[in-house]
């Protein structure tokens, strides 16, 4: 099964090492978004897509990405993920406009992730940031058997 994981981890590394997780169990490559081929994904049997979190939204680089995918015709399978310092509100899940986009564009969108990732975002840089130690060892395994799921 050929996957690509296209991540971008601007801030801290914090979705960069969750798509590392993802990659374990998937036999994946990790790319960014400025470094992935849009014929390669659409040929791609599976294609992770995630970033942190900014102001709510997943990172522009990795939205752009998915908006330029061509339209029309049926992809393969997609996922979905995001490292968030707060809460993600369930009227509004992070990853739900990328998931649109994705199947706007022809792919079936299997699943979403989120998990808290250190956030040093305005006002919480004036106390050190938030989740400081995360994502830790129990959130990287979370991602890991997420990933397993999609796999099997």
């Amino acid at each position: 099964m050929k996957t690509i994981i296209v991540c971008a981890s601007v801030s801290h590394g914090n979705t960069r090492r969750i798509a590392r997780s993802m990659a374990g169990a998937l036999d994946a490559k990790v790319v960014a978004p400025e470094q992935a081929d849009p014929a390669e994904l659409a040929g791609a049997d599976l294609v992770g897509f995630g970033s942190g979190v900014f102001y709510g939204r997943l990172h522009r680089s990795l939205t752009d990405l998915v908006g330029a995918l061509p339209t029309g015709g049926r992809r393969g399978r997609a996922f979905v993920f995001a490292t968030s310092g707060l809460p993600e509100a369930p009227w509004a899940p992070f990853t739900r406009p990328v998931s649109r986009l994705l199947e706007a564009r022809g792919f079936t969108v299997q699943d979403t992730f989120s998990c808290r990732a250190f956030d040093t975002w305005a006002p919480f840089a004036l106390v050190g940031g938030l989740h400081k130690t995360r994502p830790n060892p129990t959130d990287l395994s979370a991602a890991h058997t997420f990933a397993e799921r999609l796999r099997d």
